[in-house]
């Protein structure tokens, strides 16, 4: 290990061998050993004592107990302490937003700019702890009053994937505690240190402002700790982000109990490129979208659909652009493409770009390993004939498929015929163009962009798709409704009981 992690390691609180439990203190965990990988070297950083079934049991029982106080807290008071947490945020930005880069291996701007996402989290959730509004409603009955109101829910598990190791769990816990709810965060194993120096940042808050700890950790694998959050009665909302097949077991348990889920999940994005779309523009969002994070967002740009007036100038360019991007350590500047996470993703990424030669795609640049330590691959483009099995599929890694089309018609049909609905968007110049495809008859999916890409969604907006994607909405708008219980209310201020429907029940 060198001396500049070291330094890090020990300015966020991370030591050689961390526990995996958090409950208001650290637990003495007696699980077996996770080690994390720095994916640039595939060396071991460092270790973390993972959660087993009774230290997730004392982990729950706690944030039940947190929840209990926590929620007799005013709204505007809790967003106080997530507002303080937002400034705790900023103050180890660029540490945590280090570590990130280190852990998951994108690049250091995009590992500071995940941290930056859970500061501007933090401030808009503080918004929100003054505007959880409910409605006001007429009554048919004279001298009655009917409104709705909003009530916290309860303790939330919080499941998060690699891709985004800590910016997920802001958009969740922030959002989640305004609404007075507590929570349990399973982080993905192969990023447990991001999520222990999130829970001492946040510790530090809550401890400093008097607060019930609400912000809690189980760090373990699927059956010990995924498993059993899924099926914890107590835990009325599980919010989970990562692969479709995690998705269908996560909502198919929890409904089993009748609890609510929230899933955010698998993306396999297209961008259409018209004949009179601004091409520098397009090119530009086609180059972030596909290689950046090294292919492993969500929103990654996976298919790229091209006009076929333009379709050779986009691809000619292409071809040359993908030689000159600087893949190499993470936190160097300069770098456009750090490693992908772990090697199973390489291999994974091998066997799909095999499978779309075999259907019939044509490699164009790429398709190789780097030859190098870690876990390198180089940003790869095929042009395909037409939609097939694997371009359906979606694959976390620098993959570009490419599939030219006649029309508009022609290119939504292709666009909108794979089982993921999570990004999408367009480049025209073309009013009409650009509102058919916005149009209920358009883009299929949660998100659809008019001149910008597919990947690189701001806060404010609610994040989430439909089909396998899950459905779920995050981070903007009224998303804080899914961390809430609605109630309605009806007060009846007069001497009589009248009943609605005109009903009449007399004696």
């Amino acid at each position: 290990m060198s001396n500049d992690t070291k330094t890090l390691l020990a300015e966020l609180g991370i030591d050689e061998v961390n526990s995996g439990g958090y409950d208001g203190s650290w637990l003495d965990t007696q699980g077996e050993l996770l080690e994390s990988v720095d994916p640039t070297t595939g060396q071991v950083i460092a270790s973390v004592r993972q959660a087993q079934a009774d230290d997730y049991e004392r982990i729950a029982e706690r944030s039940v107990e947190a929840f209990h106080e926590w929620r007799t807290w005013p709204a505007p008071k809790r967003g106080e302490v997530v507002r303080e947490l937002g400034n705790a945020l900023r103050d180890k930005k660029d540490a945590l937003g280090r570590l990130v880069t280190l852990e998951m291996g994108k690049i250091l701007s995009e590992g500071l700019g995940e941290v930056q996402e859970m500061i501007d989290m933090a401030d808009l959730a503080v918004g929100m702890s003054r505007q959880l509004y409910g409605k006001t409603m007429h009554s048919e009955r004279p001298e009655h009053r009917m409104y709705e109101q909003w009530h916290p829910l309860g303790p939330v598990g919080i499941i998060t994937a690699f891709n985004f190791p800590v910016a997920v769990w802001a958009w969740n816990a922030t959002v989640a505690a305004v609404a007075g709810d507590s929570m349990i965060w399973k982080p993905s194993e192969f990023a447990p240190l991001t999520a222990i120096a999130t829970t001492k940042i946040a510790h530090e808050v809550l401890e400093a402002h008097g607060a019930p700890a609400i912000f809690n950790l189980a760090i373990g694998d699927r059956i010990e700790i995924g498993e059993r959050m899924t099926q914890d009665g107590r835990l009325p909302l599980i919010s989970a982000t990562g692969s479709v097949a995690m998705g269908r077991r996560v909502g198919q348990v929890v409904a089993g109990r009748l609890g609510r889920s929230l899933l955010e999940l698998g993306g396999n994005n297209g961008l259409l490129v018209m004949d009179d779309a601004d091409l520098d523009l397009a090119f530009s969002a086609i180059l972030f979208g596909a290689v950046g994070t090294a292919g492993q967002r969500c929103t990654t740009t996976r298919r790229l659909f091209l006009q076929r007036g333009i379709a050779d100038r986009i691809t000619e360019r292409l071809l040359k652009a993908y030689p000159t991007i600087r893949i190499g350590d993470p936190m160097d500047e300069g770098t456009l493409m750090g490693p992908l996470v772990h090697e199973k993703a390489v291999g994974t990424m091998m066997s799909a770009i095999e499978a779309a030669k075999t259907q019939g795609g044509e490699l164009l640049y790429g398709g190789g390993r780097v030859d190098r330590e870690g876990f390198f691959v180089e940003p790869t483009v095929v042009k395909v004939p037409e939609q097939v099995p694997i371009t359906c599929d979606e694959t976390f890694a620098p993959i570009l498929y490419i599939l030219e089309f006649d029309d508009l018609d022609q290119a939504i049909a292709m666009h909108n015929a794979v089982p993921q609905g999570l990004s999408s968007s367009i480049f025209t110049n073309s009013m009409r163009t650009a509102e058919r495809f916005l149009a209920h008859t358009g883009s299929d999916c949660g998100i659809a962009n008019v001149n910008i890409g597919t990947s690189g969604a701001e806060i404010g907006g609610a994040f989430g798709g439909e089909k396998e994607t899950g459905g779920g909405r995050e981070a903007g708008s009224d998303a804080w409704k899914a961390y809430m219980r609605r109630q309605t209310n009806t007060l009846n201020w007069g001497t009589e009981l009248p009943l609605a429907q005109g009903v009449e029940f007399d004696l």
